[in-house]
């Protein structure tokens, strides 16, 4: 190798070298902080929106349960970090929308009365809120009546499947957390490839000094 090649080389690493490694590694972890940051408040964001859907699912009114679910929706499919999991499930929702078959299928008149009333007498002041086992116990009481054994098997119940919600959150997303995770790659990036061609460079110059 030549002496010019040689300096070109060794210039090639100095400038290489100008930015410390230890430099880069510092701002990695601080671009590394503010992207942890950013990815949790978006999951943060979620999960308020998520418990804002469930309080109004919850409080019955139905216009207000739809505006909330399409707010998560909007934020969730716009926002990386905010899996939603199994998603949300709407079981106050569920749970009306049960007790209303119930009430219409057993809410007639027949030779034992309204049987669906005695059966709230029995089941009501020992559950709190309308629920699975309210259900089966109203279900109990229907069955002691001749009527309310073909009431039970001719009431057919919604697909727990349809008060289920599941929205995708995208890999990335061009917001403060999305960026910063940009940022962070690009930096590590820029951190292999400097020490990789430092590597390079010196291996190359200790080879070609040896074969002189």
């Amino acid at each position: 190798m030549s002496v010019a090649n040689q300096k070109k080389i060794k210039r090639n690493i100095k400038q290489i070298q100008r930015v410390k490694t230890w430099q880069l590694f510092v701002l990695l972890a601080l671009v590394g902080l503010l992207m942890a940051t950013f990815l949790r408040l978006n999951n943060i964001g979620m999960v308020n929106r998520r418990d804002a859907v469930i309080a109004a699912d919850e409080s019955g009114d139905d216009k207000i349960t739809k505006e909330r679910l399409f707010e998560l929706q909007r934020y969730v499919t716009a926002h990386m970090n905010a899996d939603m999991g199994k998603g949300i499930y709407l079981e106050a929702s569920y749970n009306r929308d049960v007790k209303d078959i119930y009430t219409a299928a057993a809410n007639q008149n027949n030779s034992n009365g309204n049987i669906y009333k005695k059966a709230q007498e029995v089941c009501v002041p020992q559950f709190k809120s309308w629920s699975l086992a309210y259900v089966q116990c109203t279900a109990n009481e229907l069955a002691k009546y001749p009527s309310g054994s073909d009431l039970i098997s001719s009431i057919k119940k919604p697909s727990p499947n349809l008060y289920l919600h599941v929205f995708t959150s995208p890999t990335w997303s061009p917001d403060f957390a999305g960026w910063s995770v940009f940022v962070f790659a690009a930096i590590l990036t820029m951190i292999v490839a400097r020490l990789s061609s430092v590597a390079i460079l010196k291996l190359v110059l200790k080879y070609r000094h040896k074969s002189i």
